[in-house]
């Protein structure tokens, strides 16, 4: 392992140091031995790393990287760019430390890559919100795509280890990650480490909502609120097996037609409050799904949890002209 490089105060002068160094190297390679070359290059690489080290600010190899991440907020980074001013030879794991133990959101190319695969709409809103093409970043390349540190992931992570740990299914790891952290966001950084390195957890967190019925939101499914790259489940409860199948484009329609509020009583997203049973919008179906009820645009209207279930209950009832 590359010794780890400490910061210069003189980095002018020590580059001009470097730079006698490799002169010297060049005028007397020819007359050295095969290992004196090698060895005097090992000096003038330890020496260039400590000048990379130099370059940011900070006492450790990981605050460097964090330090170029942040001075270049939504641009994506190459990983050689981050590895010359990290000034160590472990930076790849200090930087799966930042994104996925200590909450800064951080993504890999690797990660948004899965996840424009899985949802080209889900891809072009954080394009959108990002301001960079997915498909254009360089293949071992991160990006921060928000300078603001999630501290909640500290408390997180241990959870996150030990579900990684199991011997159970991907999307049951990552259901039982989101169920531990209703009504918090999660990032698709935190839910491919449960995943093992296998490319299938952005499709089975979208399962988890398209067929077995977890509120899981994201920014464009009814929570523009959300960080770019993050999910949340936003009720610990199953929707009802005849909801489970409503095609996505009939719910954003839906959604967008009663603009994204409940048709009752008004209530928005952003109207949430931690004392307030109204947590999610529902779809309810005017004509009952047992009969005959089909999950189109005009047989579905949008309603807060709490009318939806008082419907349900007979305390309330709606008028016949809707949608």
């Amino acid at each position: 392992m590359a010794p780890r490089s400490k910061r210069n105060d003189s980095p002018s002068e020590f580059a001009s140091q470097i730079a006698r160094e490799l002169d010297d190297y060049s005028a007397a390679h020819s007359t050295r031995s095969i290992r004196s070359n090698v060895q005097e290059l090992i000096l003038i690489d330890d020496h260039l790393r400590e000048l990379g080290a130099s370059l940011i600010p900070g006492d450790s190899g990981k605050a460097r990287m964090l330090g170029l991440l942040r001075a270049y907020e939504r641009c994506p980074l190459e990983a050689r760019e981050l590895e010359t001013v990290s000034g160590i030879g472990e930076w790849a794991r200090r930087i799966r430390e930042l994104r996925v133990e200590e909450g800064w959101p951080i993504f890999s190319a690797d990660t948004l890559s899965q996840m424009a695969l899985d949802d080209p709409a889900e891809a072009t809103e954080i394009e959108a919100q990002a301001g960079f093409s997915i498909s254009d970043m360089p293949e071992e390349s991160y990006v921060l795509l928000q300078d603001l540190q999630d501290e909640y992931a500290a408390g997180a992570w241990k959870l996150l280890n030990s579900l990684a740990k199991q011997n159970i299914s991907i999307k049951d790891r990552i259901l039982a990650f989101l169920r531990a952290n209703v009504g918090h966001p999660v990032s698709g950084e935190q839910l491919r480490y449960l995943a093992k390195g296998k490319t299938e957890w952005a499709r089975r967190t979208r399962e988890l909502r398209t067929e077995e019925g977890w509120p899981v939101q994201t920014r464009l499914q009814g929570r523009p609120d959300l960080p770019i790259g993050y999910y949340v489940l936003t009720e610990d409860r199953q929707a009802p097996s005849h909801d489970r199948k409503i095609p996505d484009a009939v719910r954003s329609a839906v959604l967008r037609r009663d603009d994204f509020k409940c048709r009752w009583c008004g209530w928005a997203r952003t109207d949430a409050h931690p004392d307030d049973p109204k947590r999610i919008l529902e779809l309810h179906h005017l004509k009952d799904h047992a009969k005959g009820g089909e999950n189109t645009v005009t047989n579905l209207v949008t309603l807060c949890n709490v009318d939806h279930d008082d419907y349900h209950a007979g305390r309330i009832t709606f008028p016949e002209t809707w949608p």
